[in-house]
């Protein structure tokens, strides 16, 4: 089924390729919505705005993952079990953005924009 409502950003993807710019787009939307004390430790925040911020964060999540932490009904231990799932992402992408940075050279691309593009890839 999907879904009806209009998404603020793109959903996380279950291989996790956006996950660096999914979580920044999530904080900075809870915090326009006063719900960003939700995902913080030692958060004494009502059940209603837990609920609010689970339903936000669920609503962009790729339906697999939503399958898979179905039972998660805090916004805090999804957001902590999410982070634990994706946190090998710096291990694994920060080593072959290095070498890649290493290797970049102007002369290896047909134009200035196409080198603009890669180089905007990496610093991302």
């Amino acid at each position: 089924m999907s879904n009806l409502t209009k998404l603020e950003f793109a959903t996380l993807d279950i291989s996790d390729k956006n996950y660096l710019s999914w979580i920044l787009d999530v904080e900075i939307h809870l915090e326009a919505m006063a719900l960003a004390e939700t995902i913080k430790d030692d958060n004494e925040e009502s059940p209603q705005n837990r609920a609010k911020a689970m339903i936000f964060i669920r609503h962009h999540l790729h339906e697999e993952l939503k399958i898979e932490y179905l039972m998660e009904k805090d916004p805090l231990s999804l957001w902590k079990k999410l982070k634990e799932r994706y946190e090998n992402h710096k291990s694994v992408i920060l080593p072959k953005v290095r070498y890649d940075w290493m290797l970049l050279r102007l002369q290896d691309f047909k134009s200035v924009s196409e080198y603009n593009l890669a180089l905007f890839k990496i610093t991302s």
